[in-house]
């Protein structure tokens, strides 16, 4: 269903000629799309200030004083921000993002590398992922999820005649994301590479890549995250404890999180116990605010608004798939694996996020995408679902006759 934007969304001069006889014509959005997003934004704001209403009283965050507020205010500023950013980069033409789609990978790296340089990157509970810009801290992985799926987009199209080969069609990306996961896992951030990994290979796979290699890399990536586990003590360690969170020591010690998590969701049963009513968010549930953001949904929301919250992430991820679909019908490959590529990314995270909640899958630190606290999560989530609705105009511009 078409809906009219109050102002011109278009991305250069030739648009007005490109919708035929009516250059002022306003152009049409997929406005359903739109409010998804902000539903899933506003609800995340709401349930981050429940989540962290108490946080000021512990004594891990006396830096806040009375502000019970901080996280809301921070939240709601990080929203509008990218509210703003999602409308500039809504008029940047699709092809512009598949020319600069290799560059902007290199600077993404470029911007990992500094991370782990000592006194630039900011340490947070031992881990290295944020570079400070004083008014919030940048996380460059976040960054790399959209990146990683513009270079991948491009990689497949220019590769397009190679993609039954492994030398031509696959080592260049393996190489590539490579040295991505050596840079995420000296932060270190499994969770980021798994992501991006899922990215790729997703791209690839849409791309027509060989099913039989795909097969055996499937096998080997999975040997390769297996590995990683088996030999780092601390992952190694979260991964028993999540096999047997209620053992005695576990609960208290490597599964402390998930048990409370755990506990969370019972509490909430069908309907919950009422907003704000969380009991678990009082300073048993550690980052209820961030990755365990969805317990404090179960608890205070229950069954029905987790389902809820589920619909809305599924009819996100399914849309964008249409519309990468209706792009590559329209013959613009690019744009099309671009669209399903964003669609994966939001997908992936948001599953892995819900698994680990849920005890589904072993603890790791992955935002809930556009509802969980943090300015570059949210960011960057509406910088990539702004260009899936540049995708989508792009669509109706050409399905109408005109030319991008």
């Amino acid at each position: 269903m078409a809906f009219q934007i109050p102002f011109k969304f278009s991305g250069s001069s030739s648009d007005a000629a490109a919708a035929g006889s009516r250059p002022s014509r306003m152009m049409e959005y997929d406005q359903p799309l739109v409010w998804v997003v902000l539903l899933l934004m506003l609800l995340g704001m709401v349930m981050v200030y429940s989540a962290s209403i108490a946080l000021h009283d512990s004594p891990k965050f006396s830096w806040l004083g009375n502000k019970s507020d901080y996280f809301l205010t921070r939240q709601a500023l990080f929203i509008a921000v990218s509210m703003v950013a999602a409308m500039v980069v809504f008029r940047i033409p699709i092809a512009t993002w598949q020319r600069l789609a290799p560059l902007m990978f290199v600077a993404t790296l470029f911007l990992l590398v500094l991370v782990l340089v000592p006194g630039i990157g900011v340490s947070v509970n031992g881990s290295r992922r944020w570079l400070s810009l004083k008014v919030f801290n940048l996380q460059p992985s976040e960054i790399m999820k959209i990146v990683a799926v513009l270079y991948a987009a491009d990689f497949t199209v220019r590769k397009q005649q190679y993609m039954h080969k492994l030398t031509k069609g696959f080592m260049p990306m393996a190489a590539a994301m490579g040295v991505v996961g050596m840079l995420l896992l000296l932060e270190p951030d499994l969770g980021a590479f798994g992501v991006i990994v899922c990215i790729a290979m997703g791209i690839l796979f849409l791309g027509g890549f060989n099913m039989i290699w795909f097969g055996g890399i499937g096998a080997v990536l999975v040997l390769v995250f297996t590995s990683i586990i088996a030999l780092s003590p601390f992952r190694r360690a979260r991964m028993f404890a999540y096999l047997n969170p209620w053992e005695e020591g576990n609960a208290l010690d490597k599964a402390y999180q998930l048990t409370h998590s755990l506990i969370a969701f019972g509490r909430g049963e069908i309907f919950g116990v009422g907003l704000g009513g969380s009991v678990e968010k009082l300073h048993y549930l550690p980052e209820a605010h961030t990755d365990f953001l969805m317990a404090v949904i179960g608890e205070e929301l229950g069954l029905a608004g987790v389902l809820v919250v589920i619909a809305m992430f599924y009819w996100l991820v399914k849309r964008a798939f249409d519309i990468g679909r209706q792009a590559i019908a329209l013959d613009q490959t690019f744009a099309g694996l671009a669209a399903k590529g964003i669609g994966i990314w939001i997908g992936v995270q948001t599953f892995i996020n819900m698994g680990v909640n849920l005890g589904l899958l072993p603890t790791k630190g992955l935002t809930l995408p556009l509802m969980s606290y943090g300015g570059s999560g949210v960011l960057f989530n509406c910088v990539g679902l702004a260009i899936l609705l540049r995708i989508d105009y792009e669509n109706r511009v050409r399905m109408r006759g005109g030319r991008q």
